[in-house]
């Protein structure tokens, strides 16, 4: 079973994905108003990992936090996955590019150790290939040697994870996905995660889901709570049992999402936002 004992797990995180040559600012802005979790990828097309250490380091500078108060995530990238800005020897093994990037992003953050290291999505589209399985267990040896907390993956279907409880014997403290109402806000997935103990990120819940903020269950109980709708999700995603994540790159923003922890949704409120993708 998956098992989170070192650090407890976070309730809210920050997604530095898309940030380019803001990211620095960004995140060290994330930890100002109050996010102590971070995410991240070595994946230069999509994140500017760097940037996430320089924020970091200012956050670090100003007083605002220790490493000990952080939660820390990154991800290992197939090269698929990647553009020409690899983060490891394309003529590598499989294994060897999972140390190699984990090597960079330790470097990039300024640590001996991440809180959690995610395969950022799975080689073969419907199934957990011998390529995947190369990869995670690459993956338990660097949580072995002590240079992560914890495993997790990313952008995986039901049968990716079934596939995967097959095969190796320990699964994902952490699975990280983009959430579709109109799919029943992953359901299934969550089910999964659910039944095994396996905490469920949830991206994308206001980007995937702009009709929800719109639809009048939510705008109404964002007028009874005195809440935005964007709060309302948040709210229902953690009551749901997800970990939710934003990216917001507005100061306000950031400031109400994390206030949505403390609105508390009544059950048949939560059941009613579950029942939209019908």
């Amino acid at each position: 079973m998956p098992g989170i004992q070192s650090r407890s797990v976070p309730d809210f995180i920050y997604g530095t994905a898309w940030k380019e040559d803001s990211t620095a600012r960004l995140t060290e802005l994330a930890i100002r108003m109050g996010f102590r979790a971070i995410d991240s990828a070595n994946q230069r097309r999509h994140y500017f990992e760097a940037g996430v250490g320089q924020g970091l380091a200012f956050a670090y500078s100003a007083g605002l936090v220790t490493r000990a108060d952080l939660f820390l995530q990154t991800k290992f990238t197939y090269q698929e996955g990647q553009d020409e800005r690899l983060p490891y020897d394309p003529a590598a093994s499989l294994s060897r590019q999972v140390a190699q990037s984990l090597a960079g992003s330790l470097n990039h953050f300024g640590t001996d150790c991440v809180d959690s290291f995610l395969l950022h999505g799975p080689a073969g589209r419907h199934g957990w290939t011998e390529d995947d399985a190369e990869v995670w267990e690459a993956m338990v040896r660097e949580q072995e040697a002590g240079r992560t907390r914890t495993l997790g993956v990313s952008n995986v279907l039901l049968t990716h994870l079934e596939q995967m409880e097959d095969v190796h014997a320990e699964l994902p403290a952490f699975v990280q996905n983009r959430c579709y109402a109109r799919l029943g806000w992953d359901r299934e997935v969550r089910l999964f995660c659910r039944e095994r103990n396996i905490v469920y990120q949830g991206f994308s819940l206001l980007t995937a889901n702009m009709h929800v903020l719109r639809d009048p269950v939510v705008t109404a109980l964002a007028q009874q709570a005195n809440a935005t709708p964007a709060q309302i999700v948040f709210a229902f995603a953690r009551a749901a049992g997800m970990l939710p994540l934003t990216g917001t790159t507005s100061a306000d923003h950031m400031v109400q999402d994390l206030a949505s922890r403390e609105i508390a949704l009544p059950p048949d409120a939560v059941q009613e936002i579950e029942s939209l993708s019908a």
